[in-house]
């Protein structure tokens, strides 16, 4: 029989609830059978048993909650040797409930899985099944990165094996047959460079080199120098002995820490862990991480799991970007991941960013990271001059409203196009502009299945949902008949700017296509938020399009988001002091435009945060997102035991994905009507929901309850 985790464990591993009378009885038949005298070798069909701890438990891969426990299985004397804890084996494992329970399956499907530990014995008195094989005797599973992995299944409430199947790749036979290199001494301690230009910035690094675990929350100053910092911090690290870990949110961003680890350590010290490497090269390199040939990882997100050795560093940047947060069960975010293995291995942490969220700024609100920031004299000389053109302006801008180029912008694209390249920075991709009521802007939507209408040629509207034209269309809301752009593409944009700046080349960078950089020749650079490529030298101005288009949205962060894609796009331009110019069209007297003007990220953060802890809004609370048809989200909250303080808000619908596009992990399926609650309690009650949650969601599949609940802790929007 099975052991599980909770008190009723005998291995140690539970907590101190008391055991029911048949897990009681179970138990002390367990303790009877250890003190008896050792029995003969058993055997499995007439094949002996290992002679010493003959039982392996093993952790099948079967990511559904209520089998989220540990198997026994017999260990065959064959398979002695190599079966041995933390290598990859696979079983036998079939449907029947109770046979399942007790692992004596005789029939059944082969299933991969972990094996966690060698026993004596196995709390189960009857037969056992043997282990079917073990696939490798390579040991990829090591005790910390078990803990880690359910400690982050247990604070989303998802299953271990799924969480391990987002930290151990799959395994690559060639990659394993292939020796790792020898590790590298450590290298010296490397000078402080710019880290000089933040307060306390050098005494970081001497904490990190004298094998100390600062904590930090890091404003980094605009411009290219993150990088350089970044890497300097992993070499101070190394230099103590200890390995690091970085995780940044995009390929981009991985290749430039790379190339800056590289040219200040030299080749052969650090790993890159991206997606882009194929699955041989990324699985040889994890390798190497786990037998300790190399001690530093610098990777995306998947990256966060990486088992490095003595890890004294870990470290994430931009932790606001949307790539950070997994998709996959149980999705966790890099951050908080992070943060776990920080407080685990009792190493640094360190969160970097040229913007500040609302979870960083509770880092340093409680006191458990420091600020590590510039003074305003240093900000001043690295940022760009900001200006603003409002509503008002708009309005009186001949110019804005003939060609959707403010006067302004048009006189800064100008003038930077005469010194280097400029960039232009549109919220959406694509060519047809979206609409919205001139009057109110309250968005165009199609009355027969309320899509968004977008403007066509010969001002034609169609519904981008079911294809069919408006000739007809008036506001709902004020009864207005004219129309705006609400938001438009990349594509369209390009083009206008091409009209308007005819000798001028136009490039464009975005999700088909995106640029990594640009040579620092005159230029327009059309981008999407996040695509910005880096220029040579800095761009000579930048121009933020339709900033309204991303304060509008119907999300908690709206905000702080918009906040942070401007100042992405800021930092790439260069200072005040060499002509560098950012042009905003948003509302001046909106808080993030404020925040940008005065380049005070920090500041909006804070604000932030204070505004969400009156309301009660995470990360002051914790709060779980509970989605599903209406019926099965109204049992599922009927029969879970929720803590006392718990708080149940809603269910309200969820509007379907638009046709022909990929669905979002929570989005109700297409032509289903999906309802989502929203679950929140108080600082220190985060826990015991999720284990709540998970329990309830763990005896509805034990059921085979036919409908999903989908149950994510931490959702990123709750708008």
């Amino acid at each position: 029989m099975s052991s599980e985790n909770g008190a009723s464990r005998a291995d140690g591993d539970g907590g101190a609830e008391a055991a029911p009378p048949e897990q009681l009885a179970l138990i002390r038949e367990s303790v009877r059978r250890a003190k008896a005298p050792r029995a003969k070798p058993r055997t499995w069909r007439g094949a002996a048993l290992a002679k010493e701890l003959p039982v392996a438990r093993v952790l099948v891969d079967k990511g559904v909650l209520h089998l989220d426990r540990y198997f026994d299985y017999a260990v065959p004397e064959e398979m002695d040797a190599e079966a041995q804890p933390g290598v990859r084996v696979r079983v036998r494992f079939g449907a029947g409930r109770h046979r399942v329970r007790e692992g004596r399956r005789e029939g059944g499907g082969l299933i991969d899985g972990f094996l966690v530990e060698r026993r004596a014995e196995s709390d189960y008195s009857g037969p056992l099944a043997a282990l079917a094989q073990v696939v490798s005797p390579e040991p990829v599973l090591s005790e910390e990165l078990l803990g880690l992995a359910r400690a982050v299944a247990d604070r989303y409430a998802g299953s271990l094996a799924d969480v391990l199947q987002l930290a151990v790749p799959p395994r690559n036979a060639r990659a394993e047959q292939r020796a790792s290199p020898a590790p590298l001494p450590p290298p010296k301690k490397p000078d402080h460079g710019s880290w000089t230009r933040y307060e306390h910035g050098g005494a970081f690094l001497d904490a990190l080199a004298s094998g100390g675990a600062p904590r930090a929350v890091w404003n980094a100053l605009p411009g290219p120098r993150w990088s350089e910092e970044l890497a300097r911090a992993v070499a101070a690290t190394l230099a103590s002995g200890r390995g690091a870990l970085v995780v940044v949110p995009d390929g981009r961003a991985a290749a430039r820490v790379d190339a800056a680890l590289t040219a200040l350590l030299g080749p052969g010290r650090h790993a890159l862990l991206t997606a882009d490497a194929g699955p041989e090269k990324r699985y040889a390199q994890w390798l190497a991480v786990r037998r300790g040939s190399v001690r530093a990882v610098v990777g995306t997100r998947a990256a966060m799991f990486a088992p490095v050795r003595d890890l004294g560093l870990v470290a994430v940047w931009d932790d606001g970007d949307d790539s950070h947060s997994e998709q996959h069960a149980p999705q966790p975010h890099a951050r908080d991941v992070l943060l776990l293995r920080a407080a685990l291995d009792k190493c640094a942490f360190l969160l970097g960013g040229w913007s500040c969220t609302v979870e960083a700024a509770q880092l340093v609100e409680s006191g458990w990271a420091r600020p590590l920031a510039a003074g305003r004299e240093q900000v001043r000389r690295t940022a760009p001059l900001v200006r603003t053109v409002g509503d008002g302006d708009l309005a009186r801008d001949e110019a804005a409203r003939a060609a959707r180029l403010p006067t302004l912008a048009w006189q800064a694209a100008r003038e930077g196009l005469r010194h280097g390249p400029v960039l232009v920075q549109v919220p959406r991709r694509g060519y047809a502009p979206r609409m919205a009521c001139d009057r109110c802007r309250a968005p165009a939507r199609c009355r027969h299945c309320s899509g968004p209408l977008q403007g066509q040629d010969a001002g034609v509207l169609r519904c981008d949902w079911c294809g069919r034209e408006e000739g007809a269309w008036h506001c709902p809301e004020c009864g207005g008949f004219r129309l705006r752009a609400q938001v438009v593409g990349a594509r369209r944009t390009a083009e206008e700017l091409g009209r308007a700046f005819p000798a001028v080349p136009v490039r464009t960078s975005g999700r088909e296509h995106v640029l990594d950089t640009v040579p620092d020749t005159p230029a327009l650079v059309v981008s999407t938020p996040g695509a910005e490529p880096v220029a040579e030298g800095g761009y000579a101005a930048a121009l933020l399009l339709d900033g309204w288009a991303m304060l509008v949205r119907p999300d908690l962060r709206a905000g702080e988001d918009a906040l942070r894609r401007w100042i992405a796009a800021g930092a790439l331009v260069r200072p005040q002091s060499e002509g560098g110019t950012v042009v905003v069209v948003a509302e001046p007297t909106l808080r993030p435009v404020q925040a940008l003007v005065r380049w005070d990220p920090v500041g909006h953060a804070v604000r932030e945060l204070a505004e969400r802890a009156e309301l009660g809004f995470p990360p002051v609370s914790r709060m779980a997102a509970v989605s599903g048809p209406p019926a099965a989200v109204a049992e599922f909250l009927a029969t879970v035991d929720l803590p006392p303080d718990a708080e149940v808000l809603g269910p309200v619908p969820l509007p379907p994905p638009p046709p022909g596009r990929s669905r979002r992990p929570g989005a109700p399926p297409p032509g289903e009507h999906w309802e989502r609650a929203l679950v929140r309690v108080p600082p220190g009650s985060g826990a015991a929901l999720a284990t709540a949650l998970k329990t309830a969601q763990a005896a509805r599949m034990a059921r085979g309850s036919g409908e999903a609940v989908r149950v994510r802790i931490d959702p990123p929007d709750i708008g």
